[in-house]
């Protein structure tokens, strides 16, 4: 079975399930589509599995899950080590805002590091 064919049967289990699965795409669309594209890469053979058993879009769902946990985790502990307060926040707005996108992208980075292409 050929790759579009696999594809095919994906769609149409998406087509099943697309309201309550479009809702998790678009809350946490770049997670999901990243981890989807790393497995149809680097793992065709469980991305099939995953598929052919329509266990694809749980799977991602659940992943996304835990890897939006992670990120507000590891943000909190990040903005409390390095004293990004509300206080500052009122004070110096742009220092604050330079240093909640820093700890967002490397948050980020952890998170896609352990989760999304593990």
């Amino acid at each position: 079975m050929n790759n579009l064919t696999i594809y095919g049967i994906c769609q149409t289990g998406l087509a099943k399930r697309k309201k309550a699965i479009l809702g998790l795409i678009i809350r946490y669309g770049f997670l999901f589509r990243m981890h989807r594209e790393y497995l149809r890469e680097h793992n065709p053979i469980r991305f099939d599995d995953l598929c052919l058993s329509g266990k694809l879009w749980t799977y991602l769902a659940d992943l996304n899950e835990q890897a939006q946990d992670r990120l507000d985790t590891i943000i909190q502990q990040m903005k409390e080590a390095e004293g990004v307060t509300e206080d500052l926040k009122r004070t110096q707005q742009m220092v604050w805002v330079q240093s909640m996108n820093g700890i967002r992208n490397r948050a980020e980075e952890i998170v896609l590091t352990e989760l999304i292409y593990s």
